[in-house]
């Protein structure tokens, strides 16, 4: 008697692509049959691949059951099923008929000289990097915009905090890049 759980299969029994990919997944991971029916649980690509629908975090069957794919599904029948698969990716991949097919434009009379130098260290001007102080300056004016409308919003006793508007220009000439 299979243990398929009702919840996830209630009238009917687990499909081939599920019995077979479960054991792909076993056979790829290397796990125990526990493990590999805990690894599919877990994971919604494994799911997908034995062919539920949607991610369940209930686990899909129970793992005795993999002893019985194991029974059922032979080295031979997965090497049929191989074999089809082979066949048709081949005829869906074949080449077109020498007719349909174009003939290679020639080459034009373009006369290539000289080489072309890639640096990888190169980069685009406009890149802020972590390290430049306009970076800082944005995140000072944005502050003091914040504890101005914070101030603002209370308008108590209490005195304004004391910001020390130093601009980007001072701060630059006494910390150079």
């Amino acid at each position: 008697m299979l243990k398929i759980l009702p919840h996830l299969w209630e009238h009917q029994l687990a499909s081939f692509r599920m019995a077979l990919g479960a054991l792909i997944i076993k056979e790829k991971l290397g796990t125990s049959d526990r493990e590999t029916v805990e690894q599919i649980r877990e994971n919604p690509y494994l799911q997908y691949f034995i062919g539920l629908s949607s991610y369940s975090n209930e686990i899909p069957f129970d793992a005795s059951i993999l002893v019985h794919f194991r029974q059922r599904i032979s080295i031979d029948l997965v090497n049929k099923v191989n074999q089809k698969m082979v066949k048709k990716l081949r005829e869906a991949t074949t080449p077109q008929s020498e007719s349909n097919k174009k003939e290679p434009e020639e080459p034009s009379d373009i006369v290539l000289r000289g080489k072309l130098l890639l640096d990888a260290t190169c980069a685009s001007a406009d890149i802020t990097y972590p390290t430049d102080i306009s970076i800082l300056d944005r995140a000072r004016m944005q502050t003091e915009k914040i504890v101005d409308i914070l101030y603002n919003s209370i308008k108590t006793h209490i005195p304004h905090p004391q910001l020390a508007h130093t601009r980007i220009e001072e701060v630059k000439v006494n910390h150079p890049r």
